[in-house]
């Protein structure tokens, strides 16, 4: 299975550090965020790595280079301007094939074993979803006892998608290149009974602002504290 990390956003609610430097490069323990995410790949076989880029994208390319130091091959999706998530992942599905694909939001941290997650899918997408977070409380999707995911309706419980996924190309067949987002996509496909999922219990933050990469990079310390 290939895999792709999203890697384009401006990280605007990281400034000012991301001013100089993008999102996926800012150090967790020393050690760049989009790294612990490459790490994992490569241990779960994954072989094959597709990053989009659009802020400062060059510095994520002379970084990473060609993926070899981590046992991988790194192919990039450069978009000049960002495509959303959709748009930048239809952008890069000519390097990803026609196969199922492991999907990463790079500016997520997730400490949930990612081999439970299936290589071959009977729909258009596998989600993995998370307990709510407080800065989503409404949460974003039903996940059913028979392992669909659906919209939520009134009185349902609620999960979170975790930024994690495992993902069809056909979920992205009609699309045009542009910019566009994921979510119609997936709420479309729930719809037609095509979109599964399934909860994690490991722990999982979206790192979206200063002080949850600070308490991330205090959780790996303490778990290393030689680090």
């Amino acid at each position: 299975m290939k895999a792709m990390i999203l890697a384009a956003g401006k990280g605007e609610r990281m400034r000012p550090l991301t001013l100089h430097t993008p999102k996926p490069l800012l150090p967790v323990a020393g050690k760049p965020l989009i790294e612990y995410h490459l790490e994992r790949l490569a241990a779960l076989g994954v072989r094959e790595v597709v990053i989009n880029h659009a802020w400062l994208g060059e510095q994520i390319e002379q970084h990473l280079g060609g993926g070899a130091r981590f046992g991988l091959v790194i192919a990039y999706s450069p978009e000049g301007e960002p495509l959303e998530t959709g748009g930048g992942i239809f952008r890069a599905l000519a390097l990803l094939g026609d196969a199922p694909f492991l999907l990463i939001n790079g500016d997520v941290w997730c400490e949930e074993s990612l081999e439970n997650l299936p290589q071959q899918i009977t729909g258009l997408a596998h989600l993995l979803l998370v307990d709510n977070p407080a800065h989503n409380g409404k949460g974003d999707f039903h996940l059913q006892a028979d392992g669909c995911v659906r919209q939520a309706q009134a009185g349902d419980s609620t999960l979170t998608y975790s930024g994690i996924a495992v993902l069809h190309p056909q979920l992205f067949a009609g699309c045009k290149d542009g910019a566009f987002a994921l979510a119609p996509l997936l709420r479309a496909a729930m719809d037609r009974g095509l979109v599964t999922g399934q909860r994690a219990t490991g722990h999982w933050v979206d790192v979206g602002t200063p002080e949850r990469l600070a308490d991330i990079e205090q959780r790996v310390l303490a778990a290393c504290p030689g680090r």
